[in-house]
C-alpha cells in the first residue's frame, strides 16, 4: 500500500497488475475500501481484481472518510470524490484511464466522467445505487445520525464511532466514523465542532448526495453529452434498483447494458463480458 495527499487529505491506494490503467471506485457505501472489491457481496463472488489485474493496472484506493484514508468535516458532494480520483491519477502521472465504480462508487464515476471527459478511456458502472428505497434509507441514516448527535452530543458520536461499525451499519457514528477511529487528533477536533454548524453540514450532505429516486451523481443532461464507451451491469435490490441502471443506460449515449439477471451474474459469465468490453476500447497509452 502507498499513501498520497490529495486535496489536503491522505489517501491510501495500491496499483495492482500491469497494462492500461483502470481507476476503481470501491463498493461499500460510506465504507468504500480496497478490501470491498474482494469481500463485499457480489464482488466476493465475481472476484473482479483476480481477472482485471491480468491485463490492467488496477488503481484501487480507500475513498476519503473510509478505511485508512483521511477525511475532513465539510458538506461532502460528489465533486469531492471526483477530486480524489483525478488527484490520484495526477499523482501517478496518468493522463487517461478506464474508470470502474461499484455500488455508490458509480455515482462518483458518473460525476467524474461529466467533469473530466478528457481523462476517461471507458466507464464500467457495476450495480449502481439508486431507487426510491435507496433514497428513503439513505436520508433516514443521515437523519438518525443527526438526531443522535443533537440528543447526546458529539462526544457520544465519537464513542459510537469507536465501536468499530461503519456509518451504514450504525448511523450513530456518522459519515466520519472511520476517521474518528484511525486518527486521534481528528477525533479530538471533532468534539469541538459547533453542533449547529455540524447539523447544517449533515443536512446538506444528505440532500446533496441523495437527491433523487434514481441514480445520483451526475445530471441527466450532462450525461447525455458524454461520448465515452460505457458498460452498465444492473443490480436488483433495495439499494441497487434495476431502474437506476436503466436510467444510466437511457442517459449515456451508446452505453452497453449487460442484461444478465442478477441470479445469473456468475464469475464465469460476467467477468469475460467485462474483459471483452475493455479490450475493445482503444487505449492510446
Amino acid at each position: 500500500m502507498a499513501t498520497a495527499v490529495i486535496d489536503g487529505i491522505s489517501t491510501q491506494y495500491d496499483v495492482i497488475g500491469s497494462g492500461p490503467p483502470l481507476l476503481m471506485y470501491a463498493p461499500g457505501g460510506f465504507d468504500a475500501t480496497i478490501e470491498k472489491w474482494s469481500t463485499q457481496g457480489v464482488y466476493a463472488t465475481l472476484r473482479p481484481l483476480q481477472h482485471l489485474t491480468r491485463e490492467y493496472s488496477c488503481i484501487v484506493f480507500d475513498r476519503r472518510e473510509a478505511g485508512h484514508s483521511g477525511g475532513r468535516v465539510e458538506r461532502i458532494t460528489w465533486q469531492h470524490y471526483v477530486r480524489q480520483g483525478i488527484g490520484l491519477l495526477d499523482h501517478l502521472g496518468i493522463a487517461k484511464a478506464h474508470v470502474m465504480g461499484g455500488c455508490m462508487g458509480c455515482c462518483s464515476v458518473a460525476a467524474l466522467a461529466v467533469a473530466n471527459p478528457d481523462r476517461i478511456l471507458s466507464l464500467i458502472l457495476f450495480w449502481p445505487v439508486g431507487g426510491a428505497r435507496y433514497r428513503l434509507n439513505g436520508h433516514q441514516r443521515f437523519m438518525s445520525h443527526l438526531a443522535f448527535a443533537q440528543a447526546n452530543g458529539l462526544s457520544a458520536v465519537v464513542e459510537a464511532a469507536r465501536g468499530g461499525k461503519s456509518f451504514g451499519a450504525d448511523p450513530r457514528g456518522g459519515p466520519w466514523a472511520s476517521v474518528i477511529r484511525t486518527d486521534e487528533s481528528f477525533a479530538r477536533d471533532f468534539v469541538t465542532l459547533d453542533p449547529a454548524q455540524y447539523a447544517l453540514i449533515i443536512a446538506g450532505m444528505a440532500r446533496g448526495l441523495i437527491d433523487r429516486d434514481t441514480a445520483p451523481g451526475a445530471e441527466p443532461e450532462d450525461m447525455m453529452r458524454l461520448s465515452v464507451p460505457t458498460m452498465i451491469v444492473p443490480g436488483a435490490d433495495a439499494s441497487h434498483a434495476t431502474s437506476a441502471a436503466h436510467f444510466l443506460k437511457e442517459c449515456i449515449p451508446g452505453s452497453e447494458y449487460c442484461d444478465i439477471p442478477v441470479a445469473d451474474q456468475t464469475e464465469l459469465v460476467v467477468m469475460p463480458r467485462l474483459m471483452e468490453f475493455l479490450r475493445k476500447v482503444p487505449t492510446g497509452v
